[in-house]
Formats: structure tokens, sequence, C-alpha cells
């Protein structure tokens, strides 16, 4: 039966659109009679009635209070992906702590890279982890040496580990010459030949040069260490260590739709703010799962609407939102006191008490709950003294 536009008219305005639109579709889907769509969408005006937050609730002091509660039997713990030296992931409250503080440098940046089709085989599987991780020269030689008499360094290569890549002479020559500016590089027969331009070298400055050699970056995604294949519902998955999201979704072979990174400035630097939202959202409701720990999705939320709200990701510190309040003794509240209140009497700024911690500080009803309205009434007996 198809949905009566009339009775979505008469919600209209009382229900968000996307409830609205959920429901005709799921109407259309099950053919609902016009009585049923009916006690249906009361249904679901009464339940977001009962979800909308009343007037004066303190929701930040619930939010930190759903926080901070689980957040005391958290453990500090990190796990490692067996076989894998580079694959470790943070887990728990050192990762907790480091959402809320939005740290640039995590201690172990992961990506879960998804497929547009499932590889066929393990050789076509080689094939894509080589286009993702990143291989660097140490990893195609044979052989290093220094030629201590001529101040040289000589290169054999891994012709074998070279053909499972697929990388060809020309690119690696260019790849090194382009990184290794300050050096010669001659090809002879299955031998690269590596001599320095500087004049006077010594041999701990060959072995600098040898080092960074090695360290030379010929193919693949640079900054991803590793890739480990997983099987996840029947689905072959890529977790890498490191991460490099612009890069990785641009070959053609991953779904850049679902693919995503633990690294929330990355996020919103190449998929937008509300991208980045939505990262903070799911990594803080992965770490509390992965504990066993449940809080109600409304007060993860909160907070990272709150770290997003002003279209760059800020902190839950001193330098991020809580250094942009408006209440001078606010600020004061959370750290370097003095610094604060100095620096609000340098310029004069005045404090209008609107919020709970300053109005907590000088003793006075917080504008929360019941003292948030201001009520004004007569006596009875008063109006009797002025008759």
């Amino acid at each position: 039966m198809a949905v009566d536009d009339d009775l979505l008219k008469q919600y209209k305005g009382r229900i968000p659109e996307p409830l609205l639109k959920t429901f005709r579709e799921y109407a259309d889907e099950v053919g609902l009679s016009k009585a049923n769509q009916k006690k249906a969408i009361e249904k679901i005006e009464g339940r977001y009635l009962n979800s909308k937050i009343h007037p004066g609730e303190a929701i930040g002091i619930v939010t930190a209070e759903s926080f901070g509660e689980p957040g005391t039997q958290m453990t500090l713990r990190t796990f490692h992906f067996a076989g894998v030296a580079e694959a470790n992931v943070t887990l728990g409250l050192p990762r907790l702590i480091e959402i809320f503080d939005a740290r640039k440098d995590i201690s172990t940046p992961i990506m879960e890279i998804y497929l547009k089709k499932q590889p066929k085989d393990e050789k076509e599987l080689e094939k894509l982890i080589a286009l993702i991780k990143e291989i660097k020269f140490s990893e195609v030689l044979a052989e290093i040496t220094i030629n201590i008499a001529k101040m040289i360094i000589e290169v054999k290569l891994n012709r074998k580990r070279m053909k499972d890549l697929e990388i060809r002479d020309d690119p690696l020559l260019k790849a090194l010459r382009t990184t290794l500016k300050t050096v010669d590089i001659l090809d002879k027969d299955d031998l690269l030949i590596m001599k320095p331009k500087v004049k006077e070298l010594t041999l701990p400055g060959l072995y600098a040069i040898k080092e960074r050699i090695k360290e030379v970056h010929v193919k693949g995604i640079e900054g991803i260490k590793q890739v480990l294949p997983v099987k996840r519902n029947e689905e072959l998955i890529l977790i890498s260590s490191g991460t490099n999201l612009k890069k990785v979704i641009e070959i053609e072979e991953v779904d850049a739709s679902k693919t995503t990174s633990n690294d929330i400035f990355e996020i919103a630097k190449v998929l937008g703010i509300e991208a980045a939202r939505n990262g903070i959202v799911r990594e803080v409701s992965k770490v509390l799962h992965d504990q066993g720990l449940e809080i109600d999705d409304r007060h993860i939320m909160f907070v990272s609407d709150l770290m997003t709200t002003t279209g760059t990701v800020k902190g839950v510190t001193r330098s991020g939102i809580t250094g942009e309040k408006e209440s001078v003794l606010a600020r004061a509240s959370f750290e370097t006191p003095i610094v604060h209140l100095i620096n609000a009497s340098m310029v004069g700024e005045i404090d209008k008490l609107n919020s709970v911690v300053e109005n907590v500080l000088i003793n006075q009803p917080i504008p929360l709950g019941t003292g948030l309205p201001g009520l004004v009434t007569k006596m009875k007996g008063e109006k009797e003294d002025e008759q």
C-alpha cells in the first residue's frame, strides 16, 4: 500500500526529515496499511520526543561522568598482530586519551583498506600488497659493501626479489638519483657503484650515506610500513601499519567509500571535517566496545561535535576547546589559573557568569535544572500588608 502523504504532511516539522524519509522507505517496503502507518508514526514521534534533552539538563556533566566512570575500568594495553613486528594497535585508556587530546602524532597509525573485488589467488593478493606497502631499497639488496680503498659503495641487487615485486631497473635508478643528489651512481653489469660527490669524505660520512641509501623509497606508498591481510565476515580486508589515506584511496582496486584511517587529522585533511567528526565517533565507540563498556552514543556524538564545531579538530585541552571558553573563571579552573586571570585583567575582560563552573567558583546557584529559570512571586502576607 502507498504511503499516506497527508499523514506525512501532518508530522512535517514535528519529526525530523531523515526520520520521515526512513519511515516512507520502510512503509513502502513492507506495505503498511494506513491504520498501521498512523500507529507507527505516532510511536516514532513518541520515541523522538522522549529522546530529546530537557531544557536545563546538565548534559556536559552527565557526558563527563559517562566517560569518567567507565574510564577507571579501562586497561592500559596494546594489541599485537602475531608474526608482524610493526603491527601494533594502541587500545584502552591510552587510545581514548589520544583521541580526546587530538594528538597529531598517534602512537600506532593504522588503516583498514577495503577492496572492490576479492583477490582470486595469493599471487594477486601479493601484487596488490606490493602496490600499497612502502618498499625501501634495502628490500631489493643482495649485498651492500663499502670499498675503503676507493671510498665508494658497491651494491649488488637481488634480481629475484625485484622480479617478485615487479621493480624494473630504470624506475629504481631514477628513485635513487632523485633522492641521492650528492651521489654519483654508475650501473656496471649487475653492480651499482655509488661515489659521493663530497671532496673531503670521511669513513663515518661514507657509512652515513650507506644507511641513507638503504632507506630510499623505491615503490609503494610512503608511510605504509606493513600490510596484513585479515578475513572479516567472509571478506578479505588489508590492515596497514602506517597511514596515507590520500594515496591509498587513489588505487583503482581499493574501495574508497569504506576504507578508513585511525588518524583523525588525516581524515579531516583528505575528506573534510564532517568525516573527521564521524571518525572520532567510530574510534571512540571501537575503543569502548573492545573494553566491553557501554556508553550512550549521544555522549560520544556530543563530545565529537564539540571537538569539530569550529571547522578544525580541537582537543579537550587548555589549548583546544577549554582554552576557547567565553568565561575567564571557567578557563582558569582548568589549568594555569594565574595566567588566565592576569591576561583577563590586563584587557579588562568581563565574565557574565552564564555557565556552571564560574557560578560554582563564586558560590552562586548554577543555571541548570531548577537554577535555570528566575521566578518572581508575591506572597499572600505581602498583599495584606500592602492593603
